[in-house]
């Protein structure tokens, strides 16, 4: 008898309990889960570069060397100035005298090239003074007696040099924050000499099964029971996702020991899943704990949603409760629908892109009028083309989601589909989306702080330097969005607006000084003026120069500096403001021109030259492409204007 009235009882209980009284739309549920859930990223933690695998990058890394750190040979040869074997062939040799060092990696060089020598130099050696140019071995011939060297083969400037900085400057931001860190990256922060990173800390989610009938895989099974598989599951789709698990097992159906771990998951984690105790069953007892919890409590009890109706929607003392149906295809379905954008937006991760193909039915598929049905399927070649197959299992089965190649949805406003009707066909699986906007053309650290403002909004930018020159002729081309430019127009004495094809239009950037480069203290350019110290540079044979690539705007300032000359130094022509400052710094030149925000940050001297315009140029008929409409407008907010003053630029328009 007292098991029969327990029953009873028990009955009674859930006849009064006010289940799915307000059963809401699909979407009505994800707004009110997202205006009571922030889905920001979460703080940033400092780990060991070798467990950083997998990781989001908390913040933007700039590097904190050049990378190579110094010129350097790229192949086993002999460094020497490109002028004394102009000529050169295996009928006409060139004589170089050898000097008396061999530059092997790791050995920093003493003695300056001369011309008519040349210096023997191992791949990866250290450029010295002086040279300009390195020949491989087999291109020459030795002398052991004379000691010299006969070249047989013409070199070019810059022939065989890996200039410091052209694979990453200093300063320059190489990753972006919300960057996932894989095999690659971890190489490039390696190559920096970080040995640890700031990352996004991962989401801690508290998983727990709920169920009298469920026992723990490895157990034996007891009659009318079965084994928990959606623990299992969760836990993986979460590590999957970027979170970390804190698995509490499986809780029976008593009331007392539910709520007691449910506080034990609220205190020790970001967010808290559980399996099971969704539904009107007499045993569930998780919604009336829900409302006790904590403030606001329960948000969703009931969705317009098959499978996935009973799904429930909590918050308590600010941690998310998510309470999924007990069977799998169910829980797995509105778990990637409502939980996995939470978790990857706490991780830091962008929202997962999936991937669609259409697909014809061969069967009506018949619906629920009233709430959205995701119907998982297999596909297969027909011949017209792919056919959605779809698949009977009910949302009790587990392996739905192994069988399926994707899902298909049926709308709320309709019964069904008809046989024959094309379906689009979201694929399991899928990857995630590429680079929102593409900027090409001449680097600036004030570009890398916009594009980590854009970062801020959610969007994506790859960047690519190649000159101003090159930028432009790629966004002709139709291979990138912006093209950073700094190129001056010698007829009008304008930046960047002359060059533009009539289809372009101008985005104003900022303004920057742009000036000599020296050692501090060399009493050839200290206290003198920027005509007396490049007078007395051009003068002097052992004043050694850095200069700039053909076709980026400071290459055409300095042009304009010699005046025709060809001082030492003038065929070392590397790409960025860095390598330049390297090069001084380091003194293997004596003078180069860069801007005055790097040169500061390698300590040199400067002499202001010209204030000139960064700008970027963008295609009018894009416009209104939401990434490139996002970037346009940061260049406008007052928090990006301030950002790129600090660092020594003057935004807006030129006046």
């Amino acid at each position: 008898m007292s098991e029969t009235r327990t029953f009873a009882e028990r009955l009674a209980q859930a006849a009064r309990q006010q289940q799915f009284l307000d059963v809401v739309s699909r979407e009505a549920a994800i707004a009110r889960f997202r205006t009571a859930v922030p889905h920001a990223t979460l703080g940033p933690e400092t780990i060991p570069l070798d467990d950083a695998l997998g990781r989001v990058l908390a913040r933007d890394v700039a590097s904190p060397i050049d990378v190579p750190p110094f010129d350097r040979a790229l192949v086993d040869g002999f460094a020497l100035r490109a002028a004394d074997v102009a000529g050169a062939s295996e009928a006409d040799p060139r004589a170089l005298t050898l000097n008396r060092e061999i530059l092997a990696c790791g050995v920093a060089p003493n003695v300056s090239v001369a011309p008519g020598t040349a210096t023997p130099i191992a791949t990866g050696g250290m450029i010295p003074r002086g040279a300009d140019a390195v020949v491989m071995v087999e291109q020459t011939e030795f002398d052991a007696e004379a000691m010299s060297v006969d070249i047989v083969r013409a070199a070019r400037p810059g022939q065989f040099i890996g200039y410091a900085g052209a694979d990453m400057a200093f300063g320059e931001t190489v990753l972006r924050r919300g960057s996932p860190v894989t095999a690659r990256e971890i190489g490039m922060l390696a190559a920096c000499g970080l040995d640890s990173i700031d990352v996004v800390r991962r989401p801690r989610v508290a998983v727990l099964s709920t169920g009298d009938e469920l026992v723990a895989a490895g157990a034996a099974l007891r009659p009318g029971a079965i084994y928990d598989s959606n623990g299992p599951i969760l836990s993986a789709a979460i590590r999957e996702n970027g979170g970390a698990v804190l698995p509490l097992g499986i809780v029976r159906d008593d009331e007392a020991a539910l709520e007691a771990v449910l506080r034990e998951a609220m205190a020790t984690s970001d967010l808290v899943v559980l399996s099971g105790g969704t539904s009107k069953g007499a045993g569930d007892v998780s919604h009336r704990i829900l409302q006790r919890l904590g403030a606001p409590g329960i948000l969703v009890h009931g969705v317009a949603l098959k499978p996935g109706k009973p799904l429930c929607l909590a918050v308590a003392d600010g941690t998310p409760i998510v309470v999924l149906p007990g069977f799998p295809t169910s829980a797995m379905f509105t778990f990637h629908d409502i939980v996995v954008p939470l978790i990857r937006a706490l991780a830091g991760l962008p929202p997962r892109e999936e991937t669609s193909v259409t697909a014809t039915l061969p069967q009506r598929v018949a619906s629920e009028q009233g709430r959205t049905e995701f119907v998982m399927a297999s596909l297969a070649e027909a011949e017209n083309g792919l056919v959605a197959l779809p698949l009977a299992k009910g949302s009790g089965s587990v392996t739905a989601f192994s069988q399926a190649d994707g899902f298909f949805a049926v709308p709320a406003e309709r019964s069904g589909l008809e046989a024959g009707e094309a379906v689009s066909v979201t694929r399991l699986g899928a990857g995630l989306r590429p680079p929102d906007l593409t900027i090409i053309g001449s680097h600036c650290v004030g570009l890398d702080r916009v594009v980590g403002r854009l970062a801020e909004r959610g969007f994506r930018a790859r960047t690519l330097w190649v000159g101003s020159a090159g930028g432009l002729a790629a966004l002709g081309r139709g291979e990138c969005d912006l093209a950073a430019m700094h190129l001056l127009d010698p007829e009008t004495n304008t930046y960047n607006r002359p060059f533009l094809a009539p289809d372009m239009l101008l985005a104003p950037g900022w303004g920057r000084l742009q000036g000599l480069v020296y050692r501090p203290r060399d009493p050839r350019f200290e206290g003198r003026d920027l005509a007396e110290a490049v007078a007395e540079a051009l003068a002097d044979p052992d004043t050694v120069m850095v200069n700039r690539n053909a076709g980026s705007g400071t290459r055409a300032l300095v042009d304009g500096l010699l005046k025709g000359d060809r001082p030492p130094g003038f065929f070392n022509q590397p790409r960025s403001h860095n390598a330049v400052a390297a090069a001084v710094a380091q003194g293997r030149a004596d003078w180069g021109v860069a801007i005055a925000t790097v040169a500061r940050a390698y300590g040199l001297g400067f002499l202001a030259l010209t204030d000139e315009r960064y700008d970027l140029a963008y295609q009018a008929a894009h416009r209104d492409r939401p990434a490139l409409r996002a970037f346009l407008g940061l260049l406008d907010e007052p928090e990006t204007r301030r950002d790129l003053a600090e660092a020594g630029f003057t935004p807006g328009e030129a006046t």
